[in-house]
């Protein structure tokens, strides 16, 4: 089949596994791209299914309104293929070539008998447009109670930013080269961009770049970042020399720009799953890092720490990852209301069993890319009741929202993700 028919029938296999048999966003891409050889269509692929997840209820709904009895469960793949369809229209793609190379890949997936389906439905969507869904229709409507709950003047603004396609933030490697001279290094190449002042090491480019096209990533020159996980470089601050433990470190970014920005810092980076490790080991590799990752998992220290305490402790802990259902769409789909309780159990674990390790005169940075109260605000205020060597340090406005109980940044604020932080220092 040509480039064009094989990137629909990739994004319909990704959507009708991400939509239909539960799979995760990422590891859906992850084996699907690599069967592209032009970065191009895998680009394409990508865009398709983003937009695809991000309004899923539109597409549903045109579906339910024009179907005279809905698609069954044999038909999951024409399904995801008319969403793939219905998402390039979106995305701005000319109509002519989307139906014909959506009809030629019903064809390619094996169901020709519905090919004439695929062409009539794209044809109406080109014809009368897509129905309107409301900002939040893709939140399970549990979620979507919790945040108008802990959010309700702010709830609308969240729907609609996480449902806006994210922007592209880059960190610069402080000791490889300057931002300004990055930047500059950008422009030449052709690529807009633009900076923040308030933010030391970050760009952030005008139009999403692979990461082979930008110059010096494989140098080690520049990384993939939002700005919001960069805050937290800013939050945490360790001393010159400080002895650090990074306890939920995978993908390895916010150790990585620690690193970065003071090559004296001696860091520990754990995650409990072995393939993540070996991830960050490349990914330190790459920029050049001397930062000791190893498989362990921080709620269990008898296993792994030596008995010399740490001057600084992030604990970047697992969440809902309800601040960034932009950059990760099947959040909606795979989170269950159960999830939440069993999260905090798991972040109330990880603060207990290191805080114990942290010197005395030591920081501890509490982070996630929630914006749930339980997970946030709520976490870090029975904490404290319960641990009376435990103060709660402000952060600057820059932070964002001050819950009492740490900051909140929103998703989409000044063009980041959502993300909590809260510090705290052992008298």
């Amino acid at each position: 089949m040509n480039s064009g028919v094989a990137t629909r029938v990739s994004a319909a296999r990704v959507l009708d596994a991400v939509l239909h048999r539960g799979s995760s966003l990422k590891a859906s891409l992850a084996a699907a791209l690599p069967a592209l050889a032009d970065p191009r269509d895998r680009a394409m692929v990508e865009a398709i299914v983003f937009a695809a997840l991000r309004q899923r209820t539109r597409f549903d709904a045109a579906l339910s309104q024009w179907l005279p009895k809905p698609l069954g469960q044999r038909d999951h793949e024409v399904r995801a293929l008319l969403h793939a369809g219905f998402a390039q229209q979106a995305l701005g793609m000319p109509a002519h070539a989307v139906i014909a190379a959506s009809v030629d890949a019903a064809r390619a997936l094996g169901r020709p008998h519905q090919a004439g389906l695929v062409n009539a439905l794209l044809r109406r969507a080109q014809r009368d447009g897509l129905p309107a869904a409301p900002a939040d229709g893709d939140w399970p409507d549990w979620l979507a109670r919790r945040v108008r709950a802990d959010w309700p003047r702010q709830a609308a603004e969240i729907f609609a930013a996480s449902a806006q396609e994210a922007p592209m933030w880059l960190r610069v490697h402080a000791r490889a080269t300057t931002r300004d001279a990055y930047l500059a290094r950008l422009h030449e190449a052709g690529l807009g961009a633009d900076v923040d002042a308030g933010l030391a090491d970050a760009i952030r480019l005008q139009a999403s770049q692979p990461v082979n096209q930008l110059p010096g990533f494989d140098d080690g020159v520049v990384s993939v970042q939002d700005a919001a996980a960069q805050r937290v470089a800013d939050a945490l601050a360790p001393p010159a020399g400080a002895r650090v433990l990074d306890a939920c470190a995978a993908p390895g970014g916010k150790s990585a720009h620690l690193a970065e920005r003071d090559p004296s810092l001696r860091i520990t980076a754990l995650d409990v799953d072995p393939r993540r490790v070996r991830r960050m080991q490349d990914t330190f590799a790459r920029l050049r890092l001397a930062i000791d990752a190893r498989a362990a998992n921080a709620t269990h220290p008898d296993r792994w720490w030596d008995g010399t305490p740490f001057d600084a402790i992030l604990v970047d802990a697992p969440c809902s990852a309800t601040g960034i259902v932009r950059r990760q769409p099947d959040v909606l789909l795979h989170r269950r209301e159960a999830d939440i309780a069993a999260l905090a159990a798991t972040q109330s674990a990880l603060l207990d069993a290191v805080w114990p390790l942290l010197v005395a005169g030591g920081t501890l940075l509490y982070a996630t890319c929630s914006i749930l109260r339980e997970e946030n605000a709520a976490q870090v205020e029975a904490f404290l009741a319960r641990t009376p060597d435990a103060v709660l340090e402000p952060l600057a406005a820059r932070f964002g929202h001050d819950t009492g109980f740490g900051s909140q940044r929103l998703p989409g604020e000044c063009g980041m993700d959502g993300f909590f932080y809260a510090r705290l220092r052992k008298p």
